[in-house]
C-alpha cells in the first residue's frame, strides 16, 4: 500500500542513520512520498546528501531555524520546486550540553533557557508562520516530542520545559490552522540512542528502565516512529489534530514500573 503516493513532505532533523528523522524518511519514501530535506550546518551537508540521495530528486536545502531569514528562504525555495506541498516533519531540538546533567536549577541560565525554547519550540511556530499558505488542503505537520514534557526524567532538565512548550504549541497551532483543514500532531517515542540523546547524562540507564518496565516487550525503533509518522501524514489520519501519540510500548501509562 502506498499511503503517501503524490504527497510532498519536507523532512528536517536528519544527521545520521540513527536520527529519528531518517527512520521517518525511510518509511515515508517506502510509501511513495516525494521528499525534500534540510541541513543546518555546511559541515554536515555532504554527509546528509549521501544519506538521502536515493530518497529525493531535489537538492537538500539549508535552514538554521534560529534565523527567520533562513526559514523564509527555505520556503521560498520550496515554493519554486513544489508550488504547494503536503506537510513537514519537525524533528528539531537543542539545549546546551551542560544543561543536560546534574542539578536542574544549578545548570540553567536565562540564556540556556532562551536558546532551548527558541530552537526546540519556537522553530515549529516560525516554520508554520512562513509556510502555512503553501500547504495543501489535508496537509499534516508531524512533530517529535518526549515524555519529559510531562514527567520528571533525570538529566533531561531544560529540554523537559522546552518540550512542554512544544506540546502546547502543537495544541494552539492546531486550533489556528484547523479551519484550513491542516492538522498537526506530535509523536512521543521511547528514548532511542541518537547523537542528540547521547548528550543526556545516563541515557543508557533511562533506556534500560524503559525496556524493563514497559508493558510490551517490543523495542521501539526509528522504523516504528516512521510508521506512525506515515500514518499521520496520510489521509488515514484525517480528523486527528492537536494530539500527542505515545509510542513507547506502554511505558507512559504507568505511574511506576510493573517489575
Amino acid at each position: 500500500m502506498n499511503l503517501l503516493l503524490d504527497k510532498k513532505i519536507l523532512i528536517t532533523g536528519i544527521l545520521t542513520k540513527r536520527s529519528i528523522a531518517y527512520g521517518i524518511a525511510k518509511i515515508m519514501y517506502k510509501h511513495k512520498a516525494n521528499l525534500i530535506f534540510t541541513y543546518q550546518k555546511e559541515k554536515n551537508k555532504n554527509k546528509i546528501e549521501e544519506l538521502v540521495q536515493k530518497m529525493t530528486e531535489y537538492p537538500i536545502l539549508k535552514c538554521d531555524v534560529s534565523k527567520d531569514k533562513d526559514i523564509k528562504s527555505l520556503f521560498l525555495k520550496i515554493s519554486k520546486l513544489w508550488n504547494k506541498f503536503d506537510g513537514f516533519v519537525h524533528s528539531i531540538a537543542f539545549a546546551p550540553n551542560n544543561t543536560l546533567k546534574n542539578n536542574f536549577i544549578e545548570n540553567i541560565s536565562r540564556k540556556s533557557f532562551q536558546i532551548s525554547h527558541d530552537i526546540s519550540s519556537y522553530s515549529l511556530l516560525g516554520m508554520v508562520k512562513k509556510c502555512v499558505h503553501l500547504l495543501n488542503n489535508k496537509s499534516s505537520i508531524i512533530v517529535l516530542t518526549y515524555l519529559g514534557s510531562k514527567n520528571f526524567i533525570p538529566n533531561y532538565n531544560i529540554m523537559g520545559l522546552a518540550k512542554a512548550s512544544l506540546e502546547a504549541n502543537i495544541r494552539y497551532i492546531a486550533c489556528s490552522i484547523g479551519n484550513k483543514n491542516i492538522r498537526i500532531n506530535g509523536i512521543s517515542p521511547a528514548p532511542i540512542k541518537t547523537i542528540s540523546s547521547s548528550k543526556i547524562k545516563n541515557i543508557n540507564h533511562i533506556i534500560r528502565l524503559y525496556k524493563k518496565n514497559s508493558p510490551l516487550s517490543e523495542k521501539i525503533t526509528i522504523n516504528h516512529i516512521g510508521n506512525v509518522a506515515t500514518f499521520l501524514a496520510s489521509d488515514l489520519s484525517l480528523g486527528i489534530t492537536g494530539e500527542i501519540i505515545n509510542l513507547d510500548a506502554g511505558f507512559s501509562i504507568q505511574i511506576i514500573g510493573n517489575n
